[in-house]
């Protein structure tokens, strides 16, 4: 039988086994691997019942196209620590490998895109495979590898364990648009990471069309002008072999010049049109006719489809030239739908084959179309050559850490003037002093704003991290007050401006626990007004498993004079309807190291979590937050603090008159404004919510909507006290605005709801409504 994938065979290279990896033996895996995963998209189309009728989905075609790719690296390169992030709408060609390593079960092959089966794109979480990566968001799987490198060298240097190994990103051509894909490429510290090896599959196909201008050449330059080293995988060998002989100068420069759409139209011809459309009508034409008119029609047909992506030859050849002194990216050329009977349609990307087509791929294959999942025989060449490579790959089992104690309250009471955002970096000052094994496992990030986000201490102590030690030349200048010392210990990691980098180091940084049994508690500051932009990135960090904490300071339009740029408006609800986290906006300084301890005591773990940090630059007289001396009491605010809320200031009678809700930089205006009522014969009761999400949840719970606690809301809202009731915030009211359906009160909800101004504090609080006399004259209006 002829494969539909054939190759011309070569001497295989002494990395593989001599009896088992025969290339004869690994083209019938890259055909069984080209059968499986097309079978389980038909199937789940085509077989499966649908009672809904809703589209199921799949992309045979860009699988189709990562399977000699794929093949290749799993059955002759790959290491047990070698991690791979496959490209999203390969997810069933991942599958399809596993299976035949024995890793997945059969019964799920039926089952993709099925509640409980195969997800749409690989998911570390939710399938039942080995899956290093996940992905499905365009553009953030790829570049998950960069940063699961560094957390590896991290993990390495600091504790041990972590051992060596490549990490690979197969990237669809298309994916190469996402600008988050070269914030990545292009950050300096990627260009010493020679473990990341990246795999383009180049079918210059996008959803709906053949790409006109790919430009492969600018995507070579742009690769290496960011240092890293370019493969580019062009033509098979049976293509060049006919480029060597007579005319085939003329073939290759006919090719290399024709434009994309032409090719591809090209790979739809038959054999006698090929003959009439291939040699154009340039000076060459003679000679490619010449040369072609010599080849039988099934070698014509080959050669215009042996592009170096489904070259098994070619593409090893390729991997051999890898240096790992400096990231690599492999462009290979390939064909959407190779081996399929829609290969190089422009519409192919997410067709379906026929009954017929899949009969007839069937026959080509000489498979069951009917009996589609069968595995090799263990004795057959192509048995033992997956024997060999499931042996090569299995990783021993990984005992996890258990993450050290984080200490719930270090005893101090901040005293004077400050705000929560310096507090971040004396907290992580006190875990160095009050908790060592604890604080060796922190790493923060920042874009470039450590000293505007009050880390400088943090990072004099515990330096900067870096691939290799670096001399600090400003060392002995007295007047430098900010230390950069660079070394692979570090703890603080700084990229460039990219806040899509940054919550993508934290998110893989976050997964160390699963991937190597060493847990870290990372840390990303960044401005909160750009949560938005990396939003995102880290809500998919977080479905991949990688728990991180994301600080966002300063925040919302108390960073006056800043401007609208530069004011957050909607973070407050972000962190409300985030999963997979738990957001905290503190008033005072002592409330951001109890919710910064217990975020950090939720990471590292299977059961752990994420957590968003709302901070503030506008000053707050601590001696507002009233912190009992009691040692009970204090606990009991403490655990107040973190479901939720507390009552600040109880009213003097057995029911307020209204009761005000404050939260962050906003509670010095809600404490004005109860004094200020307080004279005008109005008795009001203050309180502080630290947590509208915990508050939510409660509120859900209460109702049966939701499992966990609500206790915060008997202790804070209790109904004998309910009370008409004002929220307020620096961010968009409707964040607070359900606390009213607690006990069914008449409510008034001031926020910010429009873009901010530059100015002055109390002119832009005066401006959005937001100062204390807004919040007198809607608790007057309540109360009235």
């Amino acid at each position: 039988m002829t494969s539909i994938l054939h190759t011309p065979a070569v001497p295989v290279t002494d990395q593989a086994e001599p009896d088992a990896l025969q290339p004869d033996a690994l083209q019938q895996v890259q055909d069984r691997v080209l059968w499986l995963s097309t079978a389980m998209v038909h199937h789940a189309n085509r077989v499966r019942p649908n009672p809904s009728g809703l589209k199921v989905g799949g992309h045979q075609a860009s699988c189709a196209s990562m399977v000699s790719i794929m093949t290749s690296l799993w059955f002759e390169q790959l290491r047990s620590g070698d991690r791979v992030s496959v490209k999203p709408h390969a997810s069933p060609v991942l599958h399809a490998v596993n299976y035949l390593l024995g890793e997945l079960d059969e019964s799920y092959l039926p089952r993709l895109r099925e509640f409980g089966g195969l997800q749409s794109y690989p998911s570390r979480a939710k399938d039942p495979d080995p899956v290093d990566y996940s992905t499905g968001s365009v553009g953030i799987g790829a570049t998950a590898p960069i940063w699961g490198a560094i957390a590896r060298r991290f993990v390495e240097a600091k504790i041990g364990g972590a051992g060596r190994g490549r990490q690979y990103s197969l990237v669809g051509d298309a994916e190469l648009d996402e600008g988050a894909v070269w914030e990545a490429v292009l950050d300096a510290s990627v260009a010493e990471l020679g473990e990341v090896v990246w795999i383009v599959d180049l079918n210059r196909q996008s959803l709906d069309r053949v790409v006109p201008h790919i430009a492969a050449g600018r995507i070579e330059q742009m690769f290496a002008a960011a240092g890293w080293q370019v493969i580019t995988v062009k033509f098979g060998r049976l293509l060049e072999s006919l480029f060597a002989r007579p005319g085939g100068e003329h073939l290759r420069a006919r090719i290399l010049a024709m434009p994309n759409p032409e090719y591809q139209r090209l790979l739809r011809c038959r054999p006698d049109e090929l003959r009439l459309r291939l040699p154009g009508d340039g000076d060459g034409a003679g000679a490619v006719a010449e040369l072609i008119a010599a080849l039988d029609d099934d070698t014509l047909t080959r050669a215009i489809r042996n592009l170096g992506g489904h070259d098994l030859d070619t593409l090893r050849a390729a991997y051999a030239q890898i240096d790992d002194t400096r990231p690599t990216v492999i462009i290979a050329y390939t064909i959407k739908g190779y081996g399929l009977p829609t290969q190089g349609h422009p519409q192919n990307h997410s067709s379906l084959l026929t009954v017929e087509q899949f009969g007839s791929l069937a026959a080509g294959l000489g498979m069951d179309a009917d009996r589609p999942w069968a595995r090799f025989a263990d004795d057959s060449g192509p048995g033992r050559l997956c024997r060999a490579t499931a042996d090569r790959l299995r990783r021993a089992p990984q005992a996890t850490v258990a993450p050290p104690a984080v200490p719930a309250d270090i005893g101090r009471t901040p005293s004077g003037t400050s705000t929560t955002q310096a507090a971040l970096g004396r907290a992580l000052l006190d875990l160095t002093r009050e908790a060592p094994e604890a604080a060796r496992r922190v790493v923060t990030v920042s874009p470039d704003v450590s000293s505007s986000t009050n880390l400088a201490g943090w990072l004099n102590k515990i330096g900067v991290w870096s691939p290799t030690e670096r001399h600090d030349w400003f060392a002995d200048d007295a007047e430098t007050t900010m230390h950069w010392r660079e070394r692979p210990t570090g703890q603080h990691m700084e990229l460039g401006i990219a806040e899509v980098n940054l919550v993508g180091l934290i998110g893989e940084l976050g997964a160390t626990w699963s991937r190597w049994g060493q847990p870290l508690f990372p840390i990303g500051v960044l401005y909160d007004p750009f949560v938005e932009r990396a939003l995102e990135p880290w809500s998919y960090g977080i479905y991949a498993g990688g728990q991180s904490i994301l600080v966002g300071t300063p925040s919302g339009v108390s960073l006056a004079a800043e401007g609208g740029a530069h004011q957050s408006i909607k973070t407050p609800s972000i962190g409300l309807e985030q999963p997979g986290c738990v957001s905290f906006e503190p008033a005072f300084a002592i409330e951001v190291e109890w919710t910064l301890f217990d975020a950090i005591s939720r990471l590292g773990r299977p059961d752990g979590s994420s957590s968003y940090l709302r901070l503030s630059t506008r000053p707050v007289n601590q001696a507002l937050a009233a912190v009992p001396t009691d040692p009970a009491a204090r606990e009991r605010r403490r655990r107040q603090v973190l479901a939720g809320a507390y009552t600040l200031r109880a009213a003097s009678g057995d029911v307020p008159a209204v009761t005000l809700v404050g939260m962050g930089a906003m509670i010095t205006e809600t404490l004005a404004a109860a004094d200020r009522l307080a004279e005008a014969g109005v008795d009001a009761e203050v309180v502080c919510v630290t947590s509208p999400g915990r508050l939510f949840e409660a509120v859900q719970a209460r109702r049966g909507l939701a499992d966990g606690p609500s206790w915060i809301l008997d202790q804070v809202f209790p109904a004998h006290r309910a009370a008409p009731m004002v929220t307020l915030l620096d961010g968009h009211p409707h964040t607070l605005a359900f606390l009213a359906t607690i006990n069914r009160v008449r409510s008034l909800s001031l926020g910010v709801s429009r873009f901010g101004q530059a100015g002055g504090l109390e002119d832009v609080y005066r401006y959005h409504g937001i100062d204390a006399d807004a919040v007198v004259r809607a608790a007057l209006d309540l109360v009235s």
